[in-house]
């Protein structure tokens, strides 16, 4: 059996709180470790097969004890769930299937107990078409809410550029108030109005960003940021954060919203608040004034070519490939490395960016030809010693499985599959839920032998360990933290093993990582001093100073770091 080894520096010079890298950003940033929670999928406390808020509060001395100091929760709003939540009904109410507003504030203060800050989903770019907004704009033009929405009173033809597209976002209806509304995603989400970029005057429903609407709706977002941030929640990640301001190519018009007046507000009002961007482009998103956005799985930048078998990893569109963290040890490096490089060099000591585990909208990072714990720590080992700010998808620190057989539930499609309930013991349904097996929110891993929390807790070479011991290793070196400086140091033409150095001031460490199948070799300029091994999960692994430079040979499945 493969030997995990994860020896833990205690220094106490360097035992020291790291700052977030911009002075403008939240001080608790820089340290922190996040947990995405699906909140129907983690903890059922009342039966019903669906998760809720009193359920994830009985499991918050778990979530610590993994190394985490933030949560994300997914939409826990009242909803119409025809797309997982983030069709909003009622911004400032939270759904019944989840409990009440006054179980959110327990959930706070008990979090915060625990020195764990609480991030809260906001759907800022549309509401679900049975939002009381909605239901008053579609009547006529002059009440309260008219203009919240956008409204064509025609579908143009000839249309060309940013406009064309928009005109998939169409949806017809029966309303009094017009033959069209825009939408966003599903026909259920009709887009807020925060006007548009360019209006072109043969188009009255294109209304400037400064028009009476638009400016109502930004008041209307900043009121609902306010409602709950007062009641004790550490910020937001916005969804869809990009999408506010319409025929905006190069999104200048919706930096300008977010950077010259949102983001002002919020700095000044929750100096402290944190505001996540799912923008998928953290040079725009950063210089917008968000602290942090995502690289994983939609837009130009992304990680596919090293989790992905396929663009998302499953769904019809899928097509075959074998990516960089698997065993064939056949995957490349330099696509992702040219687009992580671009973005990571462009917002450096403004911003992060950060590569989660995963999320409620792609595979699951064990999934497919990445199901053994070996595998999956290699993973980990990247994700948790990266730059920027760890976030770990719930049940990824066990290794709970991606299920393609999961049938769609409230509108997720094949999403389904990477929002399975959460696998606790070896009680009925994991330890999930007391429901009857047929009232589960989304069928579970079938597989018999499958990773429970109370397996792994009771395997000191679980997964669940190692993901503790990497979370230690990171806060206890600072060459290993977020704002620590990042660079390849082995070769593109030689993509494995992966060897990068984390850096903080005299402080450097080497990442080593193979996941393939073969014991690899590799040969990187000589330094001056022999490092020391401090952790990683390998069978074999050697450093050796040569007259031809310094040579790196490691075991199979395996991962390594050094510090200098």
């Amino acid at each position: 059996m493969k030997k995990a080894v994860c020896l833990i520096i205690m220094l106490a010079n360097c035992i020291v709180g790291l700052s977030a890298q911009n002075p403008e950003q939240p001080s608790w940033l820089g340290d922190a470790v996040f947990y995405q929670i699906y909140p129907s999928s983690y903890q059922d406390s009342d039966g019903n097969g669906i998760g809720d808020i009193p359920g994830i509060i009985s499991r918050l001395d778990y979530i610590k004890s993994i190394g985490v100091t933030a949560i994300w929760l997914n939409p826990v709003y009242v909803s119409g769930w025809t797309d997982g939540g983030y069709d909003v009904i009622d911004f400032y109410r939270v759904d019944k299937r989840f409990g009440t507003n006054s179980d959110l504030m327990e959930l706070i203060r008990q979090a915060h107990s625990r020195g764990i800050k609480v991030v809260m989903d906001l759907v800022a770019g549309h509401s679900s078409d049975q939002c009381e907004w909605f239901l008053q704009s579609k009547e006529a033009p002059d009440l309260r809410y008219s203009d919240y929405y956008i409204w064509p009173s025609f579908k143009p033809e000839g249309v060309t550029g940013a406009g064309a597209s928009l005109l998939s976002k169409f949806v017809a209806t029966d309303a009094p108030r017009g033959p069209f509304y825009i939408k966003n995603f599903y026909d259920t989400q009709p887009a807020l109005n925060f006007g548009f970029a360019d209006p072109d005057p043969e188009h009255p429903w294109e209304q400037a960003v400064d028009a009476p609407g638009p400016m109502a709706m930004r008041r209307e977002l900043k009121n609902i940021i306010s409602f709950w941030m007062d009641k004790g929640v550490d910020g937001f990640r916005v969804d869809m954060a990009a999408s506010l301001v319409k025929n905006d190519p190069d999104k200048s018009a919706t930096i300008k919203l977010w950077k010259d007046d949102l983001m002002k507000w919020f700095g000044k009002e929750y100096p402290e608040g944190v505001l996540i961007a799912e923008w998928f482009n953290p040079e725009q998103s950063i210089e917008a004034g968000f602290d942090l956005d995502f690289f994983c799985h939609d837009g130009r930048y992304n990680y596919s070519t090293l989790f992905f078998y396929g663009r998302r990893g499953f769904g019809p569109n899928a097509t075959t490939t074998i990516p960089y963290f698997d065993e064939a040890g056949a995957g490349s490096l330099k696509e992702w490395y040219d687009l992580y490089t671009y973005q990571y060099d462009a917002v450096k000591g403004k911003g992060y960016v950060c590569m989660p585990t995963g999320n409620h909208d792609f595979n699951r990072v064990c999934t497919e030809g990445r199901t053994n714990p070996e595998d999956l720590k290699v993973a980990m080992t990247f994700f948790l010693t990266m730059p920027g700010v760890p976030f770990i998808y719930y049940g990824d620190e066990i290794g709970l499985k991606q299920n393609p057989a999961a049938p769609s539930t409230d509108g997720s499609g094949f999403r389904a599959g990477c929002r399975i309930p959460m696998l606790w013991n070896a009680t009925a349904n994991a330890g999930f839920s007391t429901a009857s097996v047929d009232k589960i929110y989304i069928p579970q891993d079938p597989d018999p032998n499958r990773m429970t929390v109370e397996k792994a807790e009771a395997d000191p070479n679980s997964l669940l360990h190692y993901v503790r011991a990497m979370l230690r290793l990171r806060k206890e070196v600072p060459a290993l933290g977020a704002d620590a400086s990042w660079k390849l140091v082995s070769s593109l033409e030689q993509p494995y093993p992966m060897v990068y150095e984390r850096k903080q001031g005299n402080e450097r460490c080497y990442v080593v990582l193979n996941p393939s199948a073969k014991a690899v070799t590799v040969t990187l300029p000589s330094e001056s001093t022999k490092p020391v091994l401090i952790g990683g999960n390998y069978k074999k692994c050697t450093y050796r100073q040569t007259g031809k430079g310094d040579v790196i040979s490691i075991s199979p499945v395996s991962a390594a770091i050094y510090k200098f």
